[in-house]
């Protein structure tokens, strides 16, 4: 490559910079890259840095970093050295956000990795607390205690008068939560058992027992579940306000007045349900039809009744941006904000 670009440089009184490109990007260090939107990268490095403005100080690399003045190797080296400012979230043109994200991801990591290489013995030093197995009864006995009654879905189908498509929604949502609830209470019950030695503890009943212990969510129970990445105390209360929403709903199967979107198994069923609803009461063709979503300036405790076309909904989050409520816009997210509502 210095070979290349010496004798380039010496055959033309201007430096080539489009052959240089071509040379570079497309031959001696793109002919090794297999993959075209690498490539397209690449070249795109290339327009963006090698042109007449590199060897003016014109061109910035990075935030606080302009390309150095006319110098030799060593002198570059040097230049680097001094003057590249160190690594941040603006460095690469990200939010800070994204430094806390990632930093809050890593010591979740760290604290979960050491508290798994924590002793799991049985017994524990005089005077040292509970132990293991005592900690996990405990937190046993305390979703149980709280573990909701299932839902008696014949009973709600023969109340139901009309099988509208949210009463359907509503059912499929209780079916699912059904599933749920009695995974956990099947479980919880089994080792209950096994603490108490009336039955051999086996591989998934460990493994229960080490979730509860580390706070996390069981697998089984994940399998059965909305997706979620609270630890296990936060995400077993937001089962129980999923489940409560649920009764207040099939308490008389009216819509909501603001419907929690997010606290649905399947919340692409009501989007479909809304479509529905639309499609029978104005026969209108199901499959001309689509959503609009507006965005209003209230909370959803202002709504006393659900609208007369469509439905008010809550609990939707954003990432790397924020909903400006005055402007109506999306804006820059502010600091220590990861996911505002």
């Amino acid at each position: 490559s210095v070979d290349v670009l010496y004798n380039y440089l010496e055959a033309n009184s201007k430096v080539p910079w489009e052959d240089l490109r071509y040379l570079f990007g497309e031959i001696m260090y793109g002919g090794h890259i297999t993959d075209d939107w690498d490539r397209r990268l690449c070249r795109t490095y290339l327009e963006e840095w090698m042109k007449p403005e590199l060897l003016d100080g014109d061109i910035n690399f990075a935030i606080g970093f302009p390309s150095p003045p006319p110098g030799d190797y060593i002198s570059y080296h040097q230049y680097i050295d001094d003057v590249l400012p160190a690594e941040s979230p603006y460095l690469y043109g990200l939010h800070p956000n994204a430094e806390i994200g990632f930093l809050t991801t890593t010591s979740e990591t760290l604290f979960r990795t050491v508290l798994e290489m924590q002793p799991r013995g049985t017994g524990g030093a005089e005077g040292a607390g509970a132990t293991r197995e005592e900690k996990v009864k405990a937190i046993l006995d305390e979703l149980v205690e709280k573990l909701p009654e299932p839902f008696n879905v014949q009973e709600l189908m023969t109340r139901a008068e009309e099988k509208t498509p949210y009463v359907v929604v509503s059912f499929q949502e209780c079916e699912r939560m059904n599933m749920l609830t009695s995974e956990i209470r099947r479980s919880l019950r089994e080792l209950d058992l096994g603490l108490k030695g009336e039955l051999t503890i086996t591989a998934d009943m460990e493994n229960l027992g080490n979730s509860l212990y580390l706070d996390q969510v069981p697998d089984s129970w994940s399998k059965r579940a909305y997706p979620s990445m609270l630890p296990l105390g936060l995400w077993y209360i937001d089962l129980l306000l999923r489940v409560k929403e649920l009764e207040s709903w099939v308490a008389d199967f009216n819509l909501p007045a603001c419907v929690w979107l997010s606290g649905f198994f399947n919340p692409q069923s009501f989007l479909t349900a809304i479509m529905q609803s639309m499609a029978r009461r104005n026969e209108w063709p199901l499959d001309r039809m689509c959503l609009q979503c507006d965005v209003t300036k209230k909370n959803k405790e202002d709504f006393g009744a659900a609208p007369r076309e469509g439905a008010y909904i809550h609990g939707l989050y954003m990432e790397g941006a924020r909903w400006d409520m005055q402007t109506g816009l999306i804006q820059e997210a502010r600091l220590k904000e990861l996911t505002p509502t």
